[in-house]
């Protein structure tokens, strides 16, 4: 047994033994190896796989074993067969859907991937996943540009929002952040009750359908952010498709997007029909304003008129011109036809006013001359009859068979046509004497009345129109 001097030597050794133990248990499984039935650790150095990645990447990159000229095999690992591209996209936001020029904005991150044999490489046992590279140009890319864009760019803050993946078995994965400004040619006729349907076409520049082929990644090929939100437009719906373009130089690969957008009508309702409809109603206010309101019903009729055809041009300058008639254009004309009635209808009253006034000065003026003409045919008879008449009253001066016959003529000028006994309207015409407020009393209901009639037929008309639209 060891004397009481050598115990600090055994416990330097066995704390130093226990150490290096605990040091190779903390080492990478790479670096330490723990083997069956031998109780001691083998350390090996550690392995820096981001120094592997650069070694690799040089190896099937290289200039002599690479070129981004050349398209990938097809299928089959030979020539004979197109490349297949598989592509998918996210649907960031849709800032902007403009009626006039007919246009709509988007921004999607956009991704494709297809298989280059050329591009395999070990993973080490899976401690490499993938390869990223950042500069396309690297490696052989598809032709693919968007056949309806009208503006577009890539998003660089901070740095340039695109990535290049290369899997061990050569998978391709590119994934790119853009924003497009693509055409959307619309259909206006039932706007503002109107459903759009707006597309994203991509298409093979330069390769046809023997070289390239577009598909869509099966599961979800396009995804939609759910907190999307959109001026005056809701996404109802969007569709995918295959859209293969023939030219004269060949057959090439196509794929769309439908994205289907269903208008607001709360916008419009608030903005464009309670006003008009407002509009229509003030102008009425002059059919029970006093015919001789000459200035009040005029000024009246003039400003709604003017305020009606200012909501009528403003509406036109949002929308293009186009050369079919819109639900809108319908509204915004009757309604302006309505208007200019109430004006016209008033031009029509003062007419039948001063009718009547020069009526009745007539009337005044010939019961005038029959009072006078009665008056010297009596004189004309004999001083007998005048002393006869002037002796017995002091009435006018003139035979009193010849005074009843007066006052019975007085009555048939004055006498209105007998009325039927049952007829309600005329009876209650009858209170109603001048032709002027007639018209004006016909006007109070039969404006109305129309106007009431014209919103049913518009209502279920494009409201229907725009539920076969919705089952198509």
């Amino acid at each position: 047994m060891a004397s009481f001097k050598e115990w600090p030597s055994f416990l330097m050794v066995f704390l130093f033994a226990h150490f290096a133990q605990y040091c190779c248990t903390r080492i990478d499984d790479d670096g330490c190896n723990n083997h069956k039935g031998n109780s001691q650790h083998r350390c090996v150095p550690k392995v820096n796989y981001r120094h592997k990645e650069k070694e690799v990447l040089d190896q099937i990159l290289g200039p002599g074993s690479y070129d981004a000229r050349i398209r990938p095999s097809g299928v089959n690992g030979t020539g004979d067969s197109p490349c297949i591209v598989y592509v998918n996209m996210l649907v960031r936001s849709i800032s902007r859907i403009d009626d006039y020029k007919m246009e709509y904005s988007v921004q999607l991150t956009f991704r494709e991937q297809w298989m280059d044999e050329r591009l395999k490489f070990n993973d080490y046992n899976g401690k490499m996943k993938y390869l990223t590279l950042t500069e396309a140009n690297r490696v052989w890319m598809p032709d693919l540009f968007f056949s309806n864009e009208k503006e577009g760019h890539f998003h660089n803050i901070i740095m340039p929002n695109v990535y290049i993946r290369i899997f061990p078995n050569g998978l391709v994965l590119y994934s790119i952040r853009i924003s497009l400004t693509l055409s959307c040619p619309m259909n206006l006729k039932l706007y503002p009750l109107d459903r759009q349907t707006c597309s994203l076409r991509m298409v093979s520049y330069g390769w046809t359908t023997d070289d390239l082929v577009f598909l869509w990644k099966e599961g979800d090929p396009v995804q939609v952010v759910k907190n999307l939100h959109l001026p005056r437009f809701t996404l109802e719906k969007f569709l995918t498709d295959y859209c293969n373009s023939k030219t004269n130089t060949g057959e090439y690969s196509c794929l769309k997007v439908d994205l289907l957008f269903k208008r607001e009508f709360s916008y419009y309702l608030i903005q464009i029909y309670i006003p008009c409809c407002m509009l229509v109603i003030v102008s009425w206010v002059s059919f029970w304003l006093d015919q001789s309101a000459v200035p009040a019903r005029v000024s009246l009729g003039v400003t709604t008129l003017l305020t009606m055809a200012t909501q009528t041009s403003g509406i036109n300058a949002s929308l293009p011109p186009v050369s079919y008639t819109k639900a809108i254009d319908v509204w915004t004309g009757v309604c302006l036809t309505f208007v200019f009635g109430a004006l016209l209808e008033f031009a029509l009253v003062n007419y039948a006013s001063r009718s009547d006034t020069h009526r009745d000065d007539m009337s005044k003026k010939c019961d005038l001359e029959r009072t006078v003409s009665m008056d010297v045919g009596d004189y004309e008879d004999g001083p007998n009859s005048f002393n006869m008449v002037r002796s017995n009253s002091t009435k006018p001066l003139m035979r009193p068979e010849l005074m009843m016959s007066r006052d019975k003529m007085s009555q048939i000028i004055h006498q209105t046509p007998p009325m039927e006994k049952n007829s309600c309207w005329k009876s209650w015409m009858s209170k109603f004497p001048t032709r002027s407020k007639r018209i004006d009393v016909i006007s109070r209901i039969l404006f109305p009345m129309v106007f009431a009639m014209f919103n049913m037929s518009y209502w279920s008309t494009y409201l229907f129109r725009e539920g076969v639209d919705e089952d198509k």
